[in-house]
């Protein structure tokens, strides 16, 4: 059989189209304009509502503000401020370590962190005279673990400082 048959052929078996009912509109769903969001530790969830209006948290990439029905994403954290603003009982602030913020479709905000306070927990005092002793070990001899240590609580210890004015 040569090609030109067979492609005759075949053409002439194609089923026919199959015709779809119409289409009825519908009305919009109603979209939320609230976040459900749940700030855990791994020993305890620290904070949990669904009354958030807007999250913002201090990403690897920069300070980041998420709203309702924002885009699905996963960020990293570095030690800073998450301020939660609420509808009915103005915004809580919280510091934290690092860690993670995992925004879901249907306004599902998850932050996990390793380390988190409210920030009122914290003295200004307190938190000067510990930068002051990490500058010693820093500045001073140590072992290389008891440097690298402090480097990292130093950074944690500014970042705390920064928020807290």
């Amino acid at each position: 059989m040569s090609s030109l048959r067979l492609a005759r052929a075949t053409a002439r078996l194609r089923p026919l189209p199959v015709r779809l009912p119409a289409q009825r509109r519908n009305y919009a769903e109603a979209v939320s304009d609230k976040i459900k969001l749940t700030l855990a530790l791994p020993h305890q969830s620290i904070y949990k509502s669904t009354d958030v209006v807007q999250v913002n948290i201090p990403a690897e990439s920069g300070e980041m503000g998420v709203l309702a029905n924002h885009v699905p994403s996963i960020e990293q954290l570095k030690p800073g401020l998450v301020q939660i603003g609420e509808e009915s009982s103005g915004s809580k602030q919280f510091f934290l370590s690092g860690g993670f913020a995992i925004v879901q479709p249907g306004s599902l905000l998850s932050i996990n962190a390793v380390e988190g306070f409210p920030l009122e927990d914290f003295s200004p005092e307190a938190v000067r005279s510990q930068i002051a002793e990490a500058q010693k070990i820093v500045g001073g001899g140590g072992s290389e673990q008891d440097i690298a240590e402090a480097k990292i609580e130093l950074e944690v210890l500014e970042s705390l400082q920064a928020s807290l004015k």
